[in-house]
């Protein structure tokens, strides 16, 4: 399996041009699922005792397996919160693969780890922390948000009241979903403010004036938005920091989609308060054109950090040698193991400069606006609520939440767009509405509007 052969050549030049031709791609297609049974009776057994070579394999990949896809970066994929890496950056995570870097460690990385730190030297230098901050990069927002968790639950465990003590943290109902599942895994109790729309600190302070003295003992972190997944709302993150900073509690700022928005001078005014925090995620593979999967989390004092996730072990004794002395990405998030997949960014960020991110930033908050105003151009639809950073939520007049879920498999089936429902707090009830979330600046005003005029 490891020798150089004629046969290993000829399969590189199979996947160099399978690579090309996917990166020099102008109209790519948009791909729908297909059930397992369905992809079975199409490729057979792929997994044998004797193998079925790379050229089958291979084949029956690009006739049927990659088409059962979405692509993240197609300028009609709209949901959720899809990705458009730049071709430099997917270009540079073949590098990363095929350079088969372990990252853990400068030791054995020290080459990608230093390329990976001029990236995030640029990410922090965003959030206006004070010197000495700094970051790593992890699999995502859930990775990255349970780090800064765990930091912050053993910080707080350093004082002896609360070594037995199970914490508790408090959040909005329009945080992301990756929080409430971090608090699971960390075995941390939650408590949410009931918006989903601002959390402002007035709402946050009644909140911890309304806990238990049980429950305040066991509070030790807050953590606020920077650009909710479902409407990209950022929380009144400056006053949720003063009143952490009055309280003694972990400021933690989840800004896993909107942190992107911190390069956009038209709205970095809206995260006043960030620079005030104790940590923040944000994720390079969405509104950084990073490819997946890349998320980062930051630290005001990393030192904290180290305390927390240093692993310890006879066989790793040697990375703490004078010898091998250099920055240790490992020691500063949950995960040993780790590629160094802050790459593919430093080479992109390298390639075009960060006046090009800017502009590419801009264009998709521009695209919301221009979504905003086709809507409201529209008889058939209407906003929910002002477009935010690049989300967009509003509502096909008339429409039940059936008619969404139909419209969204009607288009995704014929191959034209992928955008799906959400729901939306109206009141004391959650209504069903549609959404856009743009990042890909090659999504046109006409592909916008061709989507609404769908919505017959």
């Amino acid at each position: 399996m490891h020798k150089i052969d004629i046969e290993l050549v000829e399969m590189t030049m199979d996947v160099m041009k399978y690579t090309i031709d996917r990166i020099s791609s102008t109209n790519p297609k948009i791909g729908k699922p297909k059930k397992a049974e369905e992809l079975k009776a199409l490729v057979g057994e792929t997994i044998t005792k004797e193998g079925i070579g790379g050229e089958v394999a291979f084949k029956k990949w690009r006739k049927h397996l990659m088409k059962a896809n979405v692509p993240v970066d197609h300028p009609r994929n709209l949901a959720f919160v899809p990705a458009a890496p730049t071709r430099a950056a997917i270009m540079f995570d073949l590098v990363t693969s095929a350079s088969s870097i372990h990252g853990a460690y400068w030791m054995e990385g020290a080459g990608g780890i230093f390329c990976e730190n001029e990236a995030m030297k640029w990410i922090v230098s965003l959030t206006g922390l004070p010197e000495g901050a700094f970051g790593v990069f992890t699999s995502g927002g859930t990775a990255a948000n349970l780090s800064a968790i765990v930091t912050a639950r053993e910080h707080w465990r350093e004082h002896d009241a609360f070594k037995r003590e199970k914490g508790l943290i408090i959040t909005s109902i329009g945080a992301h979903s990756s929080i409430k599942a971090m608090a699971k895994v960390a075995d941390v109790d939650i408590l949410l403010v009931d918006t989903e729309d601002v959390m402002y600190g007035l709402d946050l302070q009644k909140t911890i004036d309304g806990l238990t003295e049980q429950q305040r003992t066991r509070l030790f972190a807050v953590v606020g938005t920077g650009g909710t997944t479902n409407a990209g709302i950022i929380d009144d993150l400056e006053g949720i920091a003063k009143i952490c900073e009055n309280e003694n509690i972990w400021f933690h700022v989840d800004a896993a989609y909107g942190g992107g928005a911190l390069a956009a001078d038209s709205v970095r005014h809206l995260f006043n308060g960030i620079e005030r925090a104790d940590s923040i995620t944000i994720d390079p593979h969405k509104w950084m054109f990073s490819p997946y999967d890349c998320g980062a989390i930051i630290y005001k004092d990393p030192e904290l950090a180290k305390n927390a996730h240093s692993q310890q072990g006879s066989y790793l004794d040697i990375f703490k040698d004078e010898g091998a002395h250099g920055f240790n990405p490992t020691d500063y998030q949950i995960q040993l193991t780790r590629r160094v997949r802050g790459l593919p960014l430093w080479f992109s960020l390298a390639t075009h400069g960060t006046d090009r991110y800017k502009e590419a930033i801009e264009r998709g908050i521009e695209l919301a606006q221009i979504a905003g105003r086709l809507i409201e151009e529209n008889p058939n639809v209407e906003l929910v609520r002002a477009p935010s950073l690049s989300c967009v939520l509003y509502r096909r007049i008339g429409w039940k939440p059936e008619d969404y879920t139909h419209w969204t498999y009607e288009n995704h089936k014929s191959g034209f767009a992928l955008v799906t429902p959400t729901k939306w707090k109206n009141g004391d009830t959650f209504e069903t509405v549609s959404r856009f979330c743009f990042i890909n600046p090659d999504t046109t005003e006409d592909d916008i509007k061709s989507i609404l005029d769908s919505m017959v």
